[in-house]
């Protein structure tokens, strides 16, 4: 009986093991969501409330096969050219990919917003922002923007405005709402940002590395809102 209560008190000891551990990785892992959720607390906003800023950087999510803006990122871009019209914005800043000759995102998205009557003098083009990081810090750097309002999907936007802000940009954000049209996408859109976030707290907290492509300062922006 004793050999028994004895074997029986060490295993109640290593479940207790296995459970505080599985605990402190529960928090490990959570911690990158909490710093996203945290930093962008604050700064997320409507079209309606969002504080006037400069400039909209809108980041890039795809092209369809013809070439042309998903619905995604036609949402988005529906949204900056929303900001703008109302006064919120004065430059529009495309950020996407073009790193191979048949993939060019950030004229698909300037064709877009001059489309929707946004004047083509105040659309900028970023050909390098190859994710959220890149864009952001890109901005501040190479176009040198201090404040500006980012724009993307809603479920994307906590990232996007923490990371932006950690590159040392005021920024605020405004999302784009997918979640009555399209709620299968827009649920796994929140749980890959949810595993992301901590490449995005690698990145903006710790790392802070340069843009995979840098390059001279370039003017579009400054000279767009001197105009």
């Amino acid at each position: 009986m004793g050999d028994f209560a004895r074997r029986l008190g060490w295993k109640r000891v290593g479940w207790k093991r296995v459970l505080v551990a599985l605990g402190l990785l529960a928090v490990l892992a959570a911690t990158p969501w909490v710093w996203v959720q945290a930093s962008s607390a604050g700064y997320r906003h409507t079209a309606a409330d969002v504080p006037d800023a400069p400039v909209a950087l809108v980041l890039g999510a795809g092209l369809t096969r013809a070439g042309t803006p998903t619905a995604f990122l036609a949402g988005r871009l529906d949204v900056a050219a929303d900001l703008y019209r109302r006064g919120k914005v004065e430059v529009l800043l495309v950020s996407g990919d073009n790193s191979t000759t048949d993939y060019d995102e950030p004229s698909a998205m300037r064709a877009y917003l001059i489309d929707q009557g946004v004047p083509e003098d105040d659309v900028v083009a970023d050909y390098a922002g190859l994710d959220t990081w890149d864009s952001c810090t890109r901005a501040k750097r190479i176009f040198g923007v201090e404040r500006a309002t980012v724009v993307t999907q809603e479920f994307h936007l906590p990232c996007a405005v923490a990371l932006c802000r950690s590159a040392g940009i005021e920024a605020f954000g405004v999302g784009h709402d997918t979640s009555s049209r399209w709620r299968a996408t827009t649920a796994y859109g929140h749980f890959r940002e949810a595993v992301a976030s901590g490449k995005a707290m690698w990145d903006g907290l710790v790392a802070k590395p340069d843009p995979r492509f840098l390059g001279p300062r370039e003017t579009g922006v400054t000279s767009a809102l001197e105009r």
